[in-house]
């Protein structure tokens, strides 16, 4: 098989999904572009700003597309390239792409508030704080695991530490000429991408060294600071340079790829068992992001709808940006799949980020780009986008903390509602975990994250329920994906207590009989058995 075919195949598969399966959605679920956003009706200036949709898919893709889809279909090879390539397509277009589009969508009928305050609108407050605290823990574990990745990151490729340093004052001067001080947005984004990869080039020359836990301690205060700034200033104009970044790397690779038209070396399909891993539930919670993820309804739900200029801008931001995903997943299935198992051994000694980085910079190499060239320049972008994906995590537990707190009936509110203090909390609890305590409860990730998605799913369908909607296209989705993180839970419960890990075998069984509480009171609102509450649009 022809690495090309695939994913030129998979490319216009996603073409005709988004046209023709998103403007469906659009038509099912009432989209109104008359409609008058949060960001209009808000504008604080600091959370809520409309933004052009060019703008804002380059942030939310850029929050949602950090190293889970290079990471989760490489590791997912293990069982064979033909069912990690059909829960990609099947998954992203059914599965995440619905539940991205969805989560952007319901926020922006409840004023930019997170999908807690839309399990609260359906199934009342005891749903939403409980939905909260599972979404904040679940965060918590991004901001960790980020921190912990970009800083190891930092230390071994001090390249990309300055080409990251230096993104950031990019970033403030092109949205303080942009939005201050008029500079034309044409103007400013090309002089924008020339310096971004200006920024890439210095990193090189000009490489900063630093110690892991010295990193930690500056991605702390950077995050704290990132996370309460306006959006504009930093956020917005970061998201969006970094995301040519992106691009740029997705479109060399799928260019290699016309030229080198590699042959599929790994096997279709290894195994139901492999090495011990599942192919059911592990396949669809290590694929993770690639095909659908819970991280992602927080950002849809918690930045980006803040933002968003026109209801019609949702199905290119929130569907589309998944489906560009899915590409880049595609894409990291490929710089495995070209390989022969044994050369896959070999590089995965260093992580799939090696394979992913090896593998775009061999097809690059093929148009004429010097091959460790092209190797710096992937390490540094996916680097960045690890970046992204943690400021955005800790602006998104920002918010989740303010509103668990928050008392309509109270005009005084409790100093947790404060932005500086809840950002605070989960800075320094993520920084702490950061530096070793988060490896303990790391391998539960995956399973957390792909259940806060089953959840999402489900407040999804609530909202369209009670709102008299269709919402028929959440229903496999939302039961399959509760199905699958569940076996993973006790799958993974079962073999920490077999090893004595018994922090490993507490966290998760937690996260199974709080997913079990929401998913017992929201399916009976689903299927007929309770009304909840009365739905206020």
């Amino acid at each position: 098989m022809s690495s090309l075919v695939i994913v030129l195949g998979s490319i216009a598969i996603f073409i005709i999904a988004y046209i023709f399966y998103g403007a469906w959605l659009a038509k099912q679920w009432g989209i109104d572009p008359k409609r008058k956003t949060p960001a209009h009706e808000i504008n604080d200036g600091v959370d809520y700003v409309p933004t052009k949709p060019a703008i804002l898919l380059g942030h939310h893709f850029a929050s949602i597309a950090g190293a889970g889809p290079i990471n989760g279909p490489i590791l997912a090879a293990v069982f064979g390239w033909v069912p990690v390539l059909l829960w990609i397509i099947v998954g992203g277009i059914f599965f995440g792409g619905v539940h991205d589009y969805g989560s952007l969508f319901v926020s922006v009928r409840h004023g930019g508030k997170s999908i807690g305050e839309v399990i609260n609108a359906t199934m009342g407050r005891t749903g939403k704080k409980l939905f909260s605290i599972f979404a904040w823990l679940t965060l918590l574990l991004v901001v960790a695991a980020f921190t912990n990745i970009v800083a190891s990151t930092f230390a071994s490729v001090p390249a990309a530490a300055t080409a990251s340093l230096l993104f950031i004052v990019l970033s403030v001067a092109f949205g303080y000429g942009v939005y201050r001080k008029g500079v034309p947005f044409g103007i400013g984004t090309v002089i924008g991408v020339i310096l971004l990869f200006v920024c890439v080039w210095l990193g090189t020359v000009f490489p900063l060294t630093l110690s892991v836990n010295a990193w930690i301690a500056i991605l702390a205060v950077y995050i704290f600071v990132a996370s309460t700034a306006p959006v504009w200033i930093l956020l917005q104009p970061r998201d969006y340079l970094n995301s040519f970044l992106l691009y740029a790397m997705i479109a060399g690779a799928v260019l290699g790829l016309l030229i080198y038209r590699p042959t599929i070396e790994l096997p279709a399909v290894t195994g139901f068992n492999v090495g011990g891993q599942w192919l059911f539930p592990m396949l669809f919670v290590t694929v993770a992001c690639g095909a659908i993820s819970g991280f992602h309804s927080m950002v849809g739900s918690g930045t980006t709808s803040k933002q968003l200029d026109s209801e019609a801008d949702a199905k290119i931001i929130g569907y589309g940006g998944m489906l560009i995903e899915c590409v880049l997943a595609v894409v990291a299935l490929i710089t495995a799949a070209y390989l022969t198992q044994g050369e896959l051994s070999k590089l995965m000694e260093g992580g799939p980020g090696n394979v992913f980085s090896h593998g775009v910079a061999t097809f690059m190499a093929k148009f004429g780009l010097d091959f460790e060239v092209g190797k710096s320049f992937i390490a540094l972008a996916v680097s960045a986008f690890a970046l992204t994906s943690l400021d955005t995590a800790t602006r998104l537990n920002r918010f989740i903390f303010q509103e668990y707190f928050e008392d309509p009936d109270k005009e005084t509110q409790s100093v947790l509602t404060n932005k500086y203090v809840s950002t605070g909390v989960t800075v320094v609890i993520g920084a702490w975990m950061a530096l070793g305590g988060f490896a303990v409860i790391w391998p539960i990730f995956g399973s957390a994250n792909q259940l806060l998605a089953a959840l999402a799913l489900l407040a999804i369908a609530l909202w369209l329920k009670k709102a008299k909607r269709n919402f028929s296209m959440l229903v496999i989705p939302m039961i399959f994906m509760l199905i699958v993180t569940l076996f993973a839970l006790v799958f993974l419960i079962k073999a920490n207590l077999a090893a004595s890990n018994y922090v490993l075998v507490v966290f998760p069984a937690l996260l199974f009989i709080l997913a079990l509480v929401l998913a017992y009171k929201g399916y009976g609102i689903v299927f007929g058995k309770d009304e909840g509450e009365k739905l206020s649009e």
